[in-house]
């Protein structure tokens, strides 16, 4: 915890007027600006104005006509954020400027909130209230493309390079082609308080994976939703567009955003599920919390593949899941479950996408582990054991966006877990996001229709 007087004593130490300040959207995108330092300063007590269309908009700032809590019918006024102060970070590629989130954690709209960052504290809460501290971590794979010269139209996006050829995973030799762009993301991150465990090529051109250390639920979150603009404004510097879209072209894997995850007791000394007596490391607790994800999942999909593009990775054969099932050290099942002693034992998410809103995912994973744990579910699932693809008897996920948040939205799962007021808004901005694309005439449309239909 930092102290407001040692916030205020590192800012005037600070050479910048201006403090940079952040809070999150529905999509996870960073939305912020700068503020001169006695204002951010005055504002550490109480709460500043922000303005409400941070949740009435798409990620192309386009408005939601569907969604109550804000809208042309409310007037677009400011809701109330909050700083938090244990964010505060220097940020190493803009010569040290100050840096922090803030949220939404007071009610928006009547007893219920629809912020991301404040559902995921409420959850955590909940957790350390039943004696659990949840330690995560994040685990992202992203393109790397060569930035174009002349701007960022559509019609560019179609001629970009990969900034290495081939499919070369783990490679050490392209790692030495672009070792600046790599140290920068090492040395860079580590200074701004997102620590990479590891960092390495993926399979695919221009594909890297970085697997962020773990922490605190809500820390966890925050690394990985500032990892995601960091890589982006770094790999500017480096003339390189990096991209988080779940699934580039059908020819290639998708990119995944995997979370790990574990309970601990609330000192952190003792992981909770780990069992040395279990024949596969599991503790009880950590078979009702398994037992939850599956049983939650296919209501609450849109949390971990928010968007149309999330589906495309979400196939056979592509290393991400496609039935309700888990595993041993399996990367072919939703979850995997990775024996690692008192030490590591803990569950991989692998639905998860690289386009996900982190603070909803690891919301969506704590908040469906608690739910197996609250209703003692039994691991009633036998774990699978080899192809996770074919294993269909506790069946599939949701095949599209629509199906999901469909699904989603008439959920009394998702209701109890979230509260109605944000499954509501949620729901409603994927069916908007759906609506966007449905209205589009694509290429795959006009090659396919233009002359032979």
């Amino acid at each position: 915890m930092i102290d407001k007087n040692e916030i205020i004593s590192k800012l005037k130490e600070s050479s910048s007027t201006h403090v940079k300040v952040a809070v999150t959207d529905i999509d996870g995108v960073l939305r912020g600006k700068f503020m001169h330092r006695d204002k951010f300063i005055s504002a550490l007590d109480s709460e500043f104005g922000f303005c409400s269309v941070v949740f009435g908009w798409d990620v192309n700032d386009q408005v939601y006509d569907n969604v109550e809590i804000t809208g042309w019918h409310t007037g677009y006024g400011d809701f109330p954020a909050r700083i938090d102060g244990n964010t505060f970070r220097l940020i190493p590629w803009q010569e040290d400027i100050p840096f922090f989130l803030a949220d939404f954690d007071a009610p928006i709209s009547g007893d219920q909130n629809v912020c991301p960052r404040a559902l995921l504290k409420n959850i955590i809460s909940q957790s350390e209230a039943a004696g659990y501290k949840p330690v995560f971590s994040q685990e992202f794979e992203w393109f790397n493309f060569v930035k174009a010269n002349n701007g960022s139209s559509i019609s560019v996006f179609k001629d970009i390079i990969p900034i290495t050829s081939g499919m070369f995973g783990y490679s050490i030799l392209r790692m030495s082609d672009n070792y600046g762009f790599f140290q920068d993301h090492l040395a860079m991150l580590e200074k701004f308080g997102v620590p990479l465990e590891g960092l390495h090529t993926e399979t695919g051109p221009g594909v890297l994976e970085a697997a962020i250390q773990c922490s605190d639920a809500l820390e966890a979150a925050d690394r990985a939703t500032l990892f995601k603009s960091a890589v982006k404004e770094i790999g500017k510097k480096h003339n390189i567009t990096a991209s988080f879209m779940a699934k580039q072209t059908k020819e290639l894997p998708g990119c995944s955003g995997h979370v790990h995850q574990s309970l601990w007791d609330l000192n952190k000394d003792k992981n909770l599920f780990y069992d040395k007596d279990d024949q596969l490391g599991m503790s009880p607790l950590m078979k009702h919390f398994l037992a939850g994800q599956l049983y939650c999942l296919p209501d609450i999909l849109p949390l971990f593949a928010p968007t149309v593009n999330s589906y495309k990775r979400l196939t056979e054969g592509a290393w991400a899941p496609t039935t309700l099932t888990w595993g041993i050290d399996n990367r072919t099942t939703a979850l995997r479950v990775i024996e690692g002693g008192a030490k590591a034992t803990r569950i991989e998410h692998r639905v998860v996408g690289s386009d996900v809103n982190p603070y909803l995912a690891i919301a969506a994973c704590l908040a469906s582990g608690l739910y197996g744990i609250k209703h003692k579910l039994s691991l009633d699932n036998v774990h699978t054991v080899g192809n996770g693809y074919r294993d269909l008897q506790y069946g599939s996920l949701p095949r599209n966006l629509f199906e999901a948040t469909t699904r989603m939205a008439q959920s009394e799962i998702a209701s109890q877990l979230f509260g109605k007021k944000f499954v509501d808004h949620f729901c409603k901005s994927r069916i908007w996001e759906w609506r966007q694309f449905s209205e589009q005439v694509t290429d795959w449309e006009t090659k396919r229709y233009f002359e032979i239909i």
